[in-house]
Order: structure tokens, then C-alpha cells, then sequence
């Protein structure tokens, strides 16, 4: 399900969210597209799966993780790709205004001091909505995912949203359900008080 009619303001953004929908900017056009898929992916927090590799990885301590420190480069590292992206500079300046007030967040991989790879996306009672991620050297992206998920499990979140399954995603543990289902656990999620940062 997609649509237009919304403007994409931080208080639409967010009143979406809290009814499953979520925005992508038309990357022809720019116009903003309102997404309400079915089935819905998530990434079930105890079904996360840690390759051999990236646990090598993680335990190597390659990565610098931080939170919350280069919100807007994450991004446009998520924005910067070869095959065009849905990540307008409208949408730069509503998450922006959005991370201000709280409610967007980054994780983010550094490494001699750059910023190599990161996540971000909208904590919201007990859900965390993944929008995008990125990365500039092997592994980054996945080491930022891992310290997210290993951060919503320690704050007591309970619903990843990733939107939709990529390759990439499932195998690190995406999977689908309906969205029926999303809706269910989307509102049980929504009565927690959780804090991200």
C-alpha cells in the first residue's frame, strides 16, 4: 500500500509511525510517498543472527560505536548511493528535526576517528524504526546494527522494524509478518515506556 496527500512534517512523521505507515521520498519527483506493506519486516531482538565473521569482528573491537553524535551524517551516508536514494533533503531536515526533539536516533561506526557506517531510525514507546543504514568498510553497517539491537534488548524495547526484507537483512535475522501481526505487537510496543538514549 502506498500513497500521497500527506505533507512531511516531524508531526506527521510521527503520527504515521504510530499507525504502521511510514514515508519514502519518490526519488524521480521528490514527492513523498506514504508505505503501509504487508507483510511488514521486523528483526525478531532474541532472532538477531552474529555470523562468524562479524562476531570476529565485534570482538576485535574494530569499530568504535557511538550513539547519537553525527545524526545527520548517518543520513547522508544513507542518502549517498550509486543507484539514487529516497532520502531527500526535505526528509535531512524533518529527522533532523526529529533527532532535536528526541525522538530519532543514530548508532553509528567509527574508525580512526571517521565515520564509517551507522543506522538510524525513530524510537517510539517500546519500537525502534529502522529506516536505513550504510557503510564505508566492510562490516561497519552490520557492527552499528548489532549495537542496536544489543541496546533495545538492555532498554527492555520490543519491536524492530526494518520495513521491508532485503537479502542483506534476512540474513541477519529478518523476517516477515503480516501486518495484522506488526499492528498487534506495534500497539502493545507503543504502551511501554521506553528511553533510548
Amino acid at each position: 500500500m502506498s500513497g500521497r496527500g500527506l505533507t512531511l512534517t516531524p508531526e506527521n512523521v510521527l503520527l504515521a509511525y504510530h499507525h504502521g505507515i511510514f514515508p519514502m521520498a519518490d526519488e524521480r519527483s521528490g514527492d513523498t510517498l506514504w508505505f503501509r506493506p504487508d507483510p511488514r519486516a521486523i528483526i525478531p531482538l532474541d532472532g538477531f543472527h552474529v555470523s562468524r565473521s562479524l562476531a570476529r569482528t565485534l570482538r576485535r573491537g574494530t569499530f568504535e560505536v557511538r550513539v547519537d553524535t553525527d545524526f545527520d551524517g548517518v543520513m547522508r551516508g544513507c542518502a549517498d548511493r550509486p543507484e539514487g536514494t529516497w532520502i531527500s533533503e526535505r526528509f535531512l531536515e524533518v529527522y533532523g528535526a526529529l533527532h532535536r526533539a528526541g525522538a530519532a536516533h543514530s548508532v553509528e561506526a567509527w574508525r580512526a576517528g571517521r565515520l564509517v557506517g551507522g543506522t538510524y531510525g525513530l524510537a517510539l514507546g517500546g519500537a525502534f524504526m529502522a529506516e536505513s543504514m550504510f557503510h564505508r568498510q566492510t562490516d561497519a553497517s552490520k557492527v552499528a546494527l548489532a549495537a542496536l539491537v544489543r541496546r533495545l534488548r538492555e532498554r527492555g524495547f520490543v519491536l524492530l522494524d526494518v520495513q521491508y526484507v532485503t537479502p542483506h537483512l534476512e540474513s541477519l535475522g529478518a523476517i516477515e509478518i503480516t501486518r495484522r501481526e506488526y499492528e498487534r505487537r506495534l500497539g502493545h510496543a507503543l504502551t511501554l515506556d521506553r528511553r533510548f538514549a
